[in-house]
């Protein structure tokens, strides 16, 4: 997957994604990563990308967000990711745990 083009201002709006990191943390979900916000935010907030994107509407956008809407977010990708138990997923849980091929759960 390629970069997304708004990867440029990331550290330019570091800060304003610690503040609504800490506005998480403050409601009890101090779990969330800057990763995972940045995620949401380029997956759907960013979706439609515009050519040209200000900086003042980028901090907005991520003011905006709200904990139910990134919580939703997160249950879908919870709920798409492979699961390890399955078949398909033997082989990756596996390599996680650093089992060779041959051995048998």
């Amino acid at each position: 997957m390629s970069e997304h083009p708004y990867e440029k201002y990331r550290d330019e709006v570091l800060v304003v994604l610690k503040s609504k990191l800490e506005e998480f943390k403050l409601l009890n979900y101090s779990h969330v990563t800057e990763q995972e916000l940045w995620d949401y935010l380029v997956s759907k907030k960013w979706r439609k990308r515009k050519d040209e994107i200000q900086l003042h509407e980028m901090v907005s956008d991520i003011f905006e967000v709200k904990v139910s809407d990134f919580i939703s977010y997160a249950t879908v990708q919870q709920l798409q990711a492979p699961d390890l138990f399955s078949e398909e997923g033997i082989d990756d849980l596996k390599e996680l745990l650093g089992k060779s091929n041959e051995s048998k759960f």
